[in-house]
């Protein structure tokens, strides 16, 4: 019973998945496989677990916050300005800014969906437009480089720390505190349950809009942050940063089990969801195939992905209801 229920979890097949595709690379490239290289794949797919986190928790609530990259662009470019104008404010200040200012526009998209009730996907295809169109205001589409930065600025995603990048240490933090904010706190109950059941929710004293607004500005403040760790990453900031990244976060949230009609999801689906297509990303050009079959693959893990959490939802309805006919 235990093997059944072990073979039926999503997370676990997840990861044999990933350790099967590892592994097919490895026969051929055994490099692929090796520590050095495996954390490489993390550490290049840390901000991708960092805003799918982020997004993991909107999804459970029954929305979904397509403006993360839009967000994440627009904060880069906000502390990359004040970095090239100032560059003797400390890297913790800016940070702090970065957060902040994600938060507000997670906030400003969590107020339409709670209080003016407009559905989510409206309001974020709209923010997403109105933070691409900010960054080009603030900067006339002029790029800052990596030569307009601090030093200090830039090293930090970069140093290296008991064997890793602080990078991956952010994002190795970042799993354990929303691992914790999911299954040990009242908030994280209530995602579920709003995302479950919102008419029901109410009935238990849960606020569904403030619940929603909350994951909104978790969302958002991840994006945030992740806004100065690619911007410092990389040491470019310009108006088109992270084009079309929301799809890859959506993508690795339904890859990992997280389901788009709410209340199904885990941060370890989150996470290995992420990996996938990290490791598809960084293995394409090793076995010589080009980047852009990574669109055509994404979305036939989407494709597949929602059919099978589709087909899971109706086995759970259908056992159900026979229970209900014995009784």
């Amino acid at each position: 019973m235990n093997m059944q229920r072990l073979m039926k979890s999503r997370e676990l097949l997840l990861a044999l998945a990933l350790v099967l595709l590892v592994g097919g690379i490895a026969v051929r490239f055994p490099a692929f496989a090796s520590p050095s290289s495996l954390g490489n794949v993390f550490n290049d797919t840390s901000i991708l677990i960092i805003l799918a986190l982020g997004q993991m928790v909107v999804i459970i609530t029954k929305c979904i916050d397509l403006s993360v990259a839009s967000n994440l662009a627009l904060t880069g470019m906000i502390v990359a300005i004040i970095n090239a104008s100032a560059p003797g404010i400390p890297v913790a200040f800016l940070i702090v800014i970065a957060i902040s200012a994600g938060a507000l526009m997670g906030a400003i998209n969590g107020f339409f969906v709670w209080k003016l009730e407009i559905p989510p996907i409206v309001v974020t295809l709209g923010t997403l437009t109105i933070f691409r169109g900010i960054v080009f205001l603030l900067t006339d589409g002029a790029w800052i480089n990596a030569h307009e930065m601090s030093a200090s600025f830039k090293a930090l995603p970069r140093a290296d720390f008991v064997g890793l990048p602080v990078l991956s240490w952010i994002a190795i933090a970042i799993i354990g505190v929303m691992a914790v904010l999911m299954t040990r706190t009242a908030f994280g109950r209530a995602t579920y349950a709003v995302g479950g059941n919102p008419h029901a929710s109410v009935y238990t004293g849960i606020n569904v809009g403030f619940t929603r607004f909350a994951a909104f500005i978790i969302s958002g403040s991840l994006a945030g942050l992740c806004g100065y760790l690619w911007v410092a990453r990389y040491a470019v900031a310009y108006v088109d940063i992270a084009g079309g990244f929301e799809l890859d976060v959506v993508a690795a949230c339904v890859i990992g089990g997280i389901s788009i009609a709410g209340g199904i999801g885990s941060v370890a689906g989150a996470v290995m969801g992420a990996l996938f297509l990290g490791v598809i990303k960084n293995a394409l050009p090793v076995i010589n195939i080009s980047p852009f079959w990574q669109l055509a693959i994404s979305g036939a893990a989407i494709i597949i992905a929602v059919a099978l959490n589709a087909r899971a939802e109706r086995t759970k309805g259908r056992v159900i209801l026979k229970k209900a006919e014995v009784v």
